[in-house]
């Protein structure tokens, strides 16, 4: 029997998640996103584009700013996703880890997230460069502009599919990465537009606090500081506020988990205690 999502209910349930286990996830996500997003950030510029370069020119130089950071990129992304693992770990489990029991365990299903996310990719980039080649050969671009919007689409509800991963991977303690593709396929099945929808207007909010947040933090910053002092206070701002937000989708994630896992959730521990 399929379960629905109920999207009201679970952000009800992310929201009290985060209350309950407020301190530990501040340390966890000063650790795990705020400091390597404001490393990021304060060690990789953007680069500044003088007016009037060329599209080809631009191009060149952000394929080389991009390239010079991809080492530091990984570390980021590496590091994020222990986070959310060690996040779901604190907030589901019922035996109240500590900090530290709570990052060990994170690292030790960092592998097998990694390798699901290799996978996941590697099969969505080769799916979609087969059917953009494919649809290419026909020369007609009308039949190559729907392929392309088709394996778009494709992409995002295969991903979709795939959100759950993390959950299963911290809170069943799953560690073959196929396994965990699967479990996920099969928790969401039947709500990949409710998930869709949950996270778009997730989204949609974090956009709005975020711009609006920047804008005034931008006003004051410009009128009492300035050169690089302006810059690194602008990242911290930035990396605070995008930090605040994964801790909230890591708790979204948690909470769908639970209400589309049901019974068998409850077997493994009652996560909101």
């Amino acid at each position: 029997m399929t379960v629905h999502l109920d999207s009201t209910l679970a952000w009800k349930s992310a929201t009290r998640l985060v209350s309950a286990n407020r301190d530990m996830l501040m340390a966890i996500a000063g650790v795990f996103f705020l400091l390597p997003s404001l490393a990021f950030s304060v060690f990789v510029p953007e680069p500044q584009m003088p007016p009037g370069t060329p599209p080809r020119a631009m191009m060149e130089m952000l394929t080389e700013a991009w390239t010079a950071s991809l080492p530091l990129l990984v570390i980021v992304t590496l590091l994020q996703m222990a986070g959310t693992v060690t996040m779901l770990i604190v907030m589901t489990d019922r035996t109240r880890p500590t900090v530290g029991q709570a990052i060990h365990r994170g690292f030790l299903a960092l592998g097998p997230y990694v390798l699901a996310q290799i996978i996941v990719g590697g099969a969505l980039g080769t799916g979609f460069l087969l059917l953009v080649s494919a649809a290419a050969l026909t020369g007609q671009q009308a039949i190559a502009a729907v392929v392309i919007i088709g394996a778009f689409i494709a992409m995002i509800w295969s991903s979709l599919r795939m959100a759950l991963v993390a959950p299963v991977l911290a809170i069943e303690a799953e560690r073959n990465p196929i396994n965990a593709l699967k479990r996920s396929w099969a928790l969401t099945s039947g709500n990949s537009g409710r998930l869709l929808a949950f996270f778009v207007l997730a989204g949609l909010l974090f956009a709005v606090v975020y711009g609006l947040a920047m804008m005034l933090v931008g006003v004051v910053l410009v009128l009492t500081t300035d050169g690089s002092v302006q810059q690194v206070l602008t990242a911290a701002v930035s990396s605070s506020i995008t930090a605040g937000a994964l801790v909230y989708f890591v708790a979204m994630l948690a909470a769908v988990y639970r209400q589309l896992a049901g019974e068998t959730a409850e077997e493994i521990g009652d996560i909101f205690g």
